[in-house]
């Protein structure tokens, strides 16, 4: 999985195709509407208003919609952060970063700058939107109290599925460990995935953060959820102009390949590198509660504008789209400030 989308000049990340929006082959909550950055703005802006300033440092900036729409909120808001630093494994997408930041923010792009890993001593809010998901993850099957790993090989001109024992090794432990905590067994022939890189990257985030707070937007579940017994096939998907489906080995570098979040597990690792999990809700929760209906405030509820900002907030709130399917996970560190897009639903009870 990560050579399919990170491997140099031929990866779906790296191979410089336009990956993103109507004419790519998905579309994000920046990608489909600039008020999910105004909103993210908002959370942004308090946070580094109750450290007393800091830095924003974003984590897989894709085409960069997110980073220039939140820079310009938080600049009408008079909030902008010292430095706004990019983690970035792409050249291809680096370069069309730079290049929407520069047309779009004049000097203000002075302020981004792009690096390899999270900075030390951070201070700030880091961003990851869409980012864990895109983390190369292990898929196994479950056959009773053995475990198989599903691996790839090459045969008859193609990739196929190779399964092979994995019930003693590293992988087959840590899978082991997670399933030992569900409250129901899960079928013969069972299809899921685990994704210890996600761990690592908490990991990472737990040496690189000193004040501030982490949000992590993604698709994904509480453990219960995640590992239900009806979900048998796993939450593999593949992206390929719009259409979905769950073949990774075909269209290799061409199309996306995203697994969902576990997000029991990433708060089981924030907590083992010293971070608070401070609040968890849903996409749709956490932009109601940041002025997400503001933008129609004003706004003459028979003029097309209207209707337009009302397709965008259905767009990110309804439960069918992304509103309920995307969660919102914020760890933190010394701080001690509120979070006002979680003064919803806190659903950190599902964890």
């Amino acid at each position: 999985m990560d050579l399919a989308l990170f491997a140099p000049e031929l990866g779906y990340y790296h191979a410089g195709a336009d990956q993103f929006g109507s004419s790519g082959d998905f579309i994000t909550a920046p990608e489909s509407s600039p008020l999910f950055a105004r909103c993210v703005a908002v959370q942004v802006g308090e946070v580094l208003s109750q450290l007393g300033g800091g830095d924003v440092c974003e984590v897989g900036a894709g085409s960069g919609a997110l980073a220039a729409d939140l820079l310009e909120s938080l600049a009408e808001a008079r909030c902008l952060p010292r430095s706004y630093f990019v983690i970035e494994r792409s050249p291809a997408l680096r370069e069309r970063q730079r290049t929407r930041l520069g047309s779009r923010l004049g000097d203000l792009a002075g302020r981004v700058s792009w690096q390899d890993e999270l900075p030390r001593d951070f201070c700030g809010v880091v961003l990851a939107n869409e980012v864990l998901d895109a983390m190369p993850a292990h898929r196994f099957r479950v056959h009773g109290a053995q475990l198989g790993e599903c691996r790839v090989a090459w045969a008859d001109g193609g990739f196929r599925w190779v399964e092979v024992d994995c019930s003693g090794s590293t992988l087959g432990k840590l899978i082991q460990s997670i399933l030992c905590t569900l409250d129901h067994p899960l079928p013969e022939g069972y299809l899921s995935e685990c994704a210890p890189a996600r761990q690592r990257f908490i990991g990472s985030l737990g040496v690189s953060l000193n004040r501030g707070v982490a949000l992590l937007f993604d698709y994904g579940y509480g453990r219960a959820e995640y590992y239900h017994p009806q979900r048998s096939s796993g939450t593999l998907r593949c992206f390929h102009r719009h259409q979905a489906h769950d073949d990774p080995l075909i269209l290799t570098g061409l199309q996306d390949i995203s697994v969902h979040v576990d997000f029991t597990a990433i708060a089981e690792a924030a907590l083992g590198a010293g971070l608070e999990v401070a609040a968890y809700t849903t996409q749709a929760e956490f932009l109601l509660a940041t002025g997400l209906l503001e933008a129609c405030r004003g706004v003459d509820p028979a003029s097309r504008q209207h209707a337009e900002l009302t397709a965008q907030i259905k767009r990110l709130t309804l439960p069918g789209q992304m509103g309920e399917a995307v969660k919102v996970l914020a760890l933190a560190r010394n701080y001690d400030g509120s979070l006002v897009g979680f003064s919803g639903r806190d659903l950190r009870g599902r964890l």
